[in-house]
């Protein structure tokens, strides 16, 4: 239940403890406007702010960015932190060289730490000297390098470059010997997907049409699979595989390992069909799998198929069919169902490494090609996983990260079961006082919900330490412990940070999943909110010194829990968000997500998206926690105009709550700046809101 006011002793920790000083917020008009959905007539009256390139809403955000820089510029602990996230992230760095399927030559990355981009490297052999490819520090000031496939012997790079984080790389291709880069252009727009043949005479790629191929608005979508052929002109590129009806599909294609054929994937998220084809037939793609019903994957090896799927298994199970003849009927089971959800496989050194996740974390379970159980993949503790390498030759590396370890790489042999560090991370943090712990909480209806605590050894259970709380909760997203900087700096603080695995996500399979979508999304909100309960039962914290934060669904979920319980929260960051769950499908791309949302053009949708919309939700008289909303003007995935109308919406409803500054970030994405000098800036931003907020003082020098 929602209280209106704060008890006096809340009020008084408050004021003691710290209160970002903001001036008044500027004024914003309320413009009558409506709009009826299914007989139900919704009035907006900050519709207007929805159109970011008009003049009055230009003004009025610059207005909001002027006192939110007021409010945020001369807080000390954001001096601290622009100082401690240089030093974390402005360090020289080298990661090892990856090999190409065919040959010797070798790709590699290198970072100085002025620099405020990677720098692309090759060498042709083991031995020889190091040749620079590309280096987007010598691009415009907010320019990046979004995308870069080598062809299989490396005598090729296709690579993408973007601008200003819009996702919307433009494909290049250059000659690795020489360095030169091909008049070859491609077609459309957000181009990706780069798939080469192994002959080095072209390669498939995914894009979007241009303005004027399709009806007004819809360039957002029609996401399709053409292939170029290396020397020939944009014009002459053919459209392989797509949809002619379904605008939303999105579609890819990967040349296979033996460089004979070529999968192909039709799909919407967490749904897809799987056809293929042999390199060089006249033939369309055949249908593998169809019907969108199901997650699936595969591979080949040794003239076999290797499927990976949901369907019929939440958990995952992997089958085999035989190549020449792939019909359904003809599938074996060659890894069961398990009660650990088995999320994706690799085929690498001639054996099958499967990666399960157990209890929010990675296991790597390996297996050879008729599906009998080997060993367990020996990883350096409790953490996030990965493996990669070719089927074809013997090298295996293995990725690791965990709350407490910066991403290291090893080499796995398996003739002696052992892990070769190959590269530590040289980010300078000192980790070895931190701990995490999973503890186990109980929702609204029952469900036990996971969450990772992590710590300074030692931390008072008193109801006085400053706590973050973070999730996401959708979309079949995972949140599994990886190593963030900016936690261990929240720690060095004094803080804690509890990261709880929400349905809506994946870390208990399809039904974890389906568990926090559409109709069932108030679940995740309900798992949020009781994990911010527990917290304060157990005496980790209190309402005055619990913090939320959350980006894209992220957003969403702490604006749903800041109008449902502003009693739990003293503040809160809420980054490129999903606001307004009744018009978010109109902008950008963003109808893809009515599989998961449900769409408010949908009768049956309507209600339940109505009931938790954040910004349909504030209620006047309300006294709501501190709000610090960000968004990014180049952001192709979410508009930034939910942040704009919620932070009036909060502003009108509770003049003197808050504060709820608002951020516009140009030159930005849905991750934020393209430079490191912009992130530091943007991050300081963030947090020195909440530790002003929570009473958390800069550590001394």
């Amino acid at each position: 239940m929602t209280r209106t006011v704060l008890p006096f002793a809340a009020l008084a920790l408050m004021m003691l403890w710290g209160c970002v000083s903001a001036p008044p917020a500027p004024a914003t008009p309320k413009k009558p406007a409506s709009y009826t959905l299914h007989g139900v007539t919704i009035e907006d009256p900050y519709l207007w702010l929805e159109t970011g390139g008009d003049p009055a809403v230009k003004a009025w955000t610059e207005a909001q960015e002027r006192a939110a820089r007021a409010a945020l510029d001369g807080l000390p602990q954001r001096a601290w932190l622009k100082g401690r996230f240089a030093k974390l992230w402005r360090y020289d760095d080298t990661k090892p060289p990856v090999p190409v399927l065919k040959g010797g030559r070798t790709f590699f990355w290198t970072k100085k730490a002025a620099e405020e981009h990677w720098v692309y490297w090759t060498r042709e052999r083991e031995g020889a000297e190091a040749v620079m490819l590309i280096d987007p520090n010598a691009w415009g000031p907010h320019d990046t390098l979004d995308l870069t496939e080598e062809s299989p012997d490396g005598a090729f790079v296709a690579f993408g470059r973007a601008q200003k984080g819009d996702e919307n790389p433009v494909i290049r291709v250059m000659e690795t010997a020489t360095g030169r880069i091909l008049p070859d252009t491609v077609r459309g727009w957000r181009q990706g997907g780069v798939s080469w043949l192994h002959d080095n005479s072209g390669f498939y790629y995914a894009c979007q049409p241009l303005k004027g191929e399709v009806p007004g608005g819809e360039e957002n979508y029609w996401y399709s699979v053409w292939f170029h052929k290396l020397g020939t002109p944009a014009s002459g590129d053919v459209k392989v595989f797509g949809d002619d009806k379904v605008k939303e599909y999105w579609h890819a294609a990967g040349v296979t390992e033996d460089g004979e054929h070529v999968v192909f994937y039709k799909g919407i998220y967490y749904k897809n069909d799987l056809y293929i084809a042999r390199v060089g037939s006249a033939e369309p793609p055949k249908p593998l799998v169809s019907g969108m019903e199901a997650r699936y994957s595969a591979d080949i090896a040794e003239g076999r198929l290797f499927i990976l799927t949901d369907r019929d298994a939440p958990m995952g199970k992997l089958w085999t069919a035989p190549l020449e003849d792939p019909r359904r009927e003809n599938w074996r089971e060659l890894i069961p169902e398990t009660q650990d959800r088995l999320e994706g496989f690799q085929l690498v050194g001639g054996r099958i490494y499967a990666h399960y996740l157990h209890d929010a974390h990675t296991r790597i379970r390996i297996f050879d090609l008729d599906g009998r159980f080997l060993r367990d993949l020996p990883l350096p503790g409790i953490g996030s996983a990965w493996v990669s390498g070719y089927y074809s030759k013997p090298e295996v590396r293995v990725g690791f990260s965990s709350f407490t370890t910066p991403p290291h790489t090893y080499r796995y042999d398996f003739a002696s079961d052992a892990l070769t560090l190959l590269h530590r991370s040289p980010i300078p943090v000192e980790t070895a006082g931190n701990t995490v712990e999973q503890a186990w909480v109980r929702s609204r209806d029952g469900t036990r919900i996971p969450m990772f605590l992590i710590h300074r050894q030692g931390t008072a259970r008193d109801g006085t330490p400053p706590v973050l709380l973070t999730g996401y909760g959708g979309f079949d997203v995972s949140m599994t412990p990886y190593f963030s900087s900016i936690y261990a700096v929240w720690l060095e603080a004094g803080g804690m940070v509890a990261i709880p695995n929400l349905r809506g996500g994946g870390e208990y399979g399809k039904a974890w999943h389906e568990a926090g979508m559409l109709d069932r999304k108030q679940n995740v909100f309900d798992d949020f909110i009781a994990a911010a309960e527990w917290l304060i039962a157990e005496g980790y914290t209190s309402p005055e010194r619990l913090a939320i934060a959350g980006g894209s669904n992220g957003g969403l979920l702490v604006g749903a829990a800041l109008v449902q319980r502003p009693d739990l929260f003293r503040a809160v960051s809420c980054a490129v968000p999903l606001l307004d769950m009744l018009r978010y499908h109109k902008f950008g791309y963003a109808n893809v997500w009515a599989e998961e949302y449900g769409s408010a053009d949908d009768p049956s949708a309507l209600g339940w998206l109505r009931a938790y919309s954040p910004y349909h939700n504030v209620r006047e008289g309300v006294r709501y926690p501190a709000v610090l909303f960000t968004g990014s003007a180049d952001d192709a995935r979410t508009d930034p105009l939910h942040a704009r109308k919620m932070a009036a919406r909060l502003q009108a409803a509770d003049p003197e709550g808050g504060p709820f500054l608002l951020l516009v970030r140009g030159a930005s994405g849905h991750g934020g700046g393209t430079t490191i000098t912009a992130r530091i800036e943007q991050e300081a931003d963030e947090w020195a809101f909440l530790m002003d907020l929570l009473g958390m003082d800069a550590p001394p020098k």
